[in-house]
């Protein structure tokens, strides 16, 4: 157990360094077996966040993402956290300025993410298998930017998807409803 525990770790020392000495765009963190994001980070990308613009933190264990994450990562384009056990978001992501494409897939989310109707430049969202079961739907359809929109796999209420279609000028991606 403790071995397999400090391999994870070096592999994830491994790929922070990899980011900070290539000075990347992206940092990779996916399959890394993380409860939380290492606060050691913070510390040892501080030269390089402003020029993070994609991390993926897909299949996790992650339970919540920090405020101080999002400031920290304040250019963020792409965030990919498929795969974890997040259920809300912080108020923080509203400052995502640059943010264009969110992964929330696979997590438990019940409710809408409400911040996220927020982020101005967002042109993707992904909730597919989550929980969720009511949509913002005015919220959602003045989101200028929005492209696309997975809620596929979500038990989505009929009142929903009737009102949705016609209100949101962009693509929404549904299960088909079970007979």
């Amino acid at each position: 157990m403790q071995k397999r525990m400090g391999e994870a770790v070096a592999r994830v020392a491994r790929k922070v360094n990899d980011t900070v000495e290539n000075k990347t765009d992206s940092l990779d963190l996916a399959n890394c077996k993380l409860m939380t994001f290492p606060v050691g980070i913070y510390k040892a990308m501080r030269s390089v966040t402003e020029g993070i613009h994609h991390i993926s933190l897909a299949n996790n264990e992650l339970k919540s993402l920090t405020s101080r994450f999002i400031t920290t990562f304040s250019q963020l384009r792409e965030l990919n956290l498929a795969g974890n056990y997040l259920h809300r978001l912080p108020q923080e992501l509203t400052s995502l300025l640059h943010l264009r494409a969110i992964n929330l897939s696979r997590n438990r989310f019940r409710h809408f993410p409400e911040a996220l109707a927020s982020v101005t430049t967002l042109e993707t969202i992904d909730l597919e298998e989550n929980e969720i079961t009511e949509v913002p739907v005015e919220k959602l359809a003045t989101m200028a930017s929005l492209q696309s929109l997975n809620l596929r796999a979500n038990p989505v209420s009929p009142e929903v998807r009737l009102l949705v279609r016609p209100l949101v000028p962009f693509d929404l991606l549904l299960s088909p409803e079970e007979p």
